[in-house]
């Protein structure tokens, strides 16, 4: 059986949405904004811990100013698969257009993840024994652009995503590979149109893919010349802004031997769990993507980390590894999913 098919007939019951939003200063120059949607099932104005929860991790962050935040209207009686097909009618951006066409499988996910959340919490149950997958510990890595040295001195066995910019040197590159800390570097090459853009780099991409041997590269913006520097390195190339669904993976150059999952650029469960089971048919390996998540959204990704790839080089470490400064005592890799008991949170 499909892994959708075994979760969309859940029923849930919806008496009330509500949204609100999470404010976080990283440094002067950058304040992160996410939207979480909390669904409820009565109109009892006290949370027990039986609600619904998901999260918008749209970027714009006018789009989480109270003006412009959508008024959900999603009161009735569900499964997960008539909820999705009602969304379907719903615009999520009633005040215009998104600066950015993902923005609304971003809050598509946040809703349909919420809704998850909410079926299965009335439903008394929890996601792996849902999907017939056991838990597993989750390996982590950091991605950072901050100097590493600060990390290592607390987590020396800490690992890492770096995303590569053009002022790297040899020296730096010959650095990372003898202490071989890093599992992925990200080109940033297939953003376009974003504050992280980072044009096609001949002479970076040929430094990167020589100086550090079995390492994944993400995200190469491919052209004549890209093209032929990665040749021998193919197997290494793994992608993450272009995926959204299953087809975008038939309509890539070559088939992938991995690739970065991040559940909020599919907006839907149905291509989520879809992308998973056709990646395993096709022995594509996975490891997941978070979105500088606030709230309860770095839970989900963390908890679907640990049922579909565990021990991939998950970019899902504990929200205190976003920040600019090393925090001591935090969560160590691999993370310990715990007993979930019900709903789609991680303890």
């Amino acid at each position: 059986m499909a892994l959708y098919d075994l979760i969309k007939d859940l029923p849930f019951s919806i008496a009330e949405t509500q949204t609100a939003v999470h404010i976080h200063r990283v440094n002067p120059e950058f304040e992160r904004k996410t939207m979480l949607v909390r669904l409820r099932r009565t109109d009892n104005i006290r949370f027990d811990g039986t609600d619904g929860l998901g999260e918008d991790v749209t970027y714009d962050p006018a789009e989480h100013e109270h003006a412009r935040l959508p008024i959900l209207e999603l009161n009735g009686s569900w499964t997960l698969e008539s909820f999705a097909a009602h969304l379907d009618t719903v615009d999520l951006f009633p005040h215009g257009a998104p600066q950015q066409a993902v923005y609304r499988n971003y809050r598509r996910w946040a809703v349909e993840s919420a809704a998850l959340d909410l079926a299965l919490k009335q439903n008394r149950i929890a996601l792996g024994p849902m999907l017939r997958r056991p838990w597993q510990p989750v390996t982590f890595v950091s991605s950072t652009r901050t100097n590493i040295d600060g990390w290592l001195e607390l987590y020396p066995e800490l690992r890492f995503k770096l995303d590569a910019t053009p002022d790297w040197t040899d020296e730096y590159i010959a650095e990372l590979r003898e202490r071989g800390v890093v599992d992925v570097i990200d080109l940033k090459g297939a953003y376009k149109g974003t504050p992280v853009d980072n044009p096609a780099d001949p002479d970076l991409y040929r430094r990167v893919a020589e100086g550090l041997p079995g390492v994944w590269i993400e995200d190469p913006d491919l052209t004549p010349e890209t093209r032929e520097i990665l040749e021998p390195h193919r197997d290494r190339v793994t992608w993450d802004a272009p995926i959204h669904s299953w087809a975008d993976v038939e309509a890539l150059d070559w088939q992938p031997k991995c690739l970065n999952s991040k559940p909020s650029r599919f907006g839907s469960l149905e291509r989520l769990f879809e992308f998973y089971e056709r990646c395993e048919e096709h022995g594509i390996a996975l490891y997941g993507g978070g979105q500088f998540e606030l709230a309860n959204g770095r839970g989900h990704i963390q908890l679907l980390a640990s049922l579909f790839h565990p021990d991939g080089p998950n970019d899902v470490a504990p929200r205190g590894y976003n920040e600019t400064e090393p925090e001591p005592r935090l969560e160590t890799s691999p993370l310990d999913p715990r007993s979930v008991i019900m709903g789609f949170e991680r303890a």
